[in-house]
């Protein structure tokens, strides 16, 4: 199968190495330079839809996946549809699942989803009223797109008002209690099929300390969760949101992420995600037997009920994120990188790097993510941490408590 997938990270990298698993042609625009060895790379803006279009006839493409959010909102699937192609991806509309925080509420609410109670705020009046609500911590998320960068949890009140009154619109909701889940679904508008669950470690620092960044790292599948969670989330989340959705005429095709709580109260949605997310999805495919494109384009074509369940690999997959120094600010970037050859079970993804002379260098925040499987988590994190100390990056750092449940 030709695959053009679209997007520049460490997502990229993953899906990358799962979808030519199965021998199909990759093309991928941006792409990094770990993407070079598993196909082509065109450099095309990948949010202007016309011309993603063109590439996707230049090189005959007979799926086109879209790996980040931002095309995703700007309506890029929607065009290549519309010149006829089977895109994994959902439309403009659908995409507003994550494009705004207020819609995903609406959403859940209408469909009867567990979510935090919460307020939509415009004005500095309306934030301070919400935040007194609420009380301590204090949960202020942009309303629209911030590269997972728009959410400030606090206990110092001035620091919450600041951010909702240099932010717009945002969504102030209470603080959910309890370990946090990810879970992948792939949708085709009417089915869903779960990928395992996985955990994520938001804070910059070791023991959650720190800002909130895009991911440090991830683990899975979660040896410490209850049975019944995957079909419990189904049940009660991603079957009641793909329903909503389709109801109001905007079906949801591609991949729904559902960032989700496990509070005293129960089970709580606390943000959707509308495509693969970061880190976790380096984890997760990590251990997928079941060959990956044959799925999203039975996703694209509306064709999932067809296909049997999706298969794994025995054990664990830790994922660490070697970030640059000065993030989730501004990060160094055009650090030198020396990178270990890779094993089976121990492998380096490309996120925020670059060539430069032909060498390579950090160009971005999250800079590398180090893949470890082995026989359960025990191992798959020491094998994720022994692969990290062969890698040099000067400028690098990274938290030390990955794969550790929290």
């Amino acid at each position: 199968m030709r695959i053009l997938l679209l997007g520049t990270g460490g997502r990229e990298h993953a899906l990358g190495r799962a979808l030519v698993a199965d021998g199909s042609e990759l093309h991928v625009a941006p792409g990094n330079p770990g993407l070079t060895r598993l196909g082509t790379l065109h450099d095309v803006d990948i949010t202007d839809g016309p011309a993603v279009v063109a590439l996707a006839r230049d090189i005959d493409a007979e799926l086109v996946v879209v790996g980040p959010e931002a095309p995703l909102v700007a309506g890029v699937a929607d065009e290549l549809r519309r010149a006829g192609y089977d895109v994994f991806g959902p439309s403009a509309q659908a995409a507003a699942l994550e494009g705004s925080k207020a819609f995903a509420k609406d959403i859940m609410a209408a469909a009867g989803v567990p979510t935090a109670g919460h307020r939509v705020c415009t004005t500095a009046d309306e934030a301070a009223a919400a935040l007194d609500c609420f009380g301590a911590p204090h949960v202020v998320k942009d309303d629209g797109l911030a590269a997972g960068k728009g959410v400030v949890v606090t206990d110092d009140r001035d620091a919450a008002l600041a951010h909702a009154a240099s932010s717009g619109t945002v969504v102030i909701e209470e603080y959910l209690d309890g370990p946090e889940v990810s879970l992948f679904a792939i949708c085709d508008g009417t089915t869903a099929r779960p990928l395992l669950p996985a955990q994520d470690f938001k804070r910059v620092g070791d023991g959650d300390l720190g800002p909130n960044t895009g991911g440090m790292g991830a683990y899975c599948p979660l040896p410490w969760a209850p049975q019944g969670l995957v079909d419990e989330i189904m049940r009660d989340v991603v079957q009641p949101t793909v329903d909503e959705m389709a109801r109001r005429g905007t079906p949801f095709v591609g991949l729904l992420y559902a960032g989700l709580a496990l509070t005293r109260r129960g089970l709580r949605v606390v943000e959707f995600n509308v495509r693969f997310g970061d880190p976790e999805t380096q984890a997760v495919l990590s251990l997928l037997e079941t060959p990956l494109a044959p799925v999203l384009r039975a996703a694209a074509r509306g064709e999932l009920d067809a296909l049997p369940e999706l298969t794994w690999r025995d054990g664990a997959a830790v994922v660490v994120v070697e970030a640059a120094q000065g993030y989730p600010g501004t990060p160094k970037k055009g650090g030198p990188i020396s990178l270990p050859e890779d094993t089976d079970d121990a492998y380096v993804l490309h996120a925020g790097t670059a060539l430069t002379d032909g060498h390579l260098v950090a160009a971005g925040g999250r800079v590398l993510g180090i893949v470890g499987r082995g026989a359960d988590l025990e191992a798959a994190r020491a094998t994720a941490y022994q692969h990290l100390e062969r890698v040099v990056f000067p400028d690098g750092f990274h938290r030390n408590d990955i794969g550790i449940p929290h």
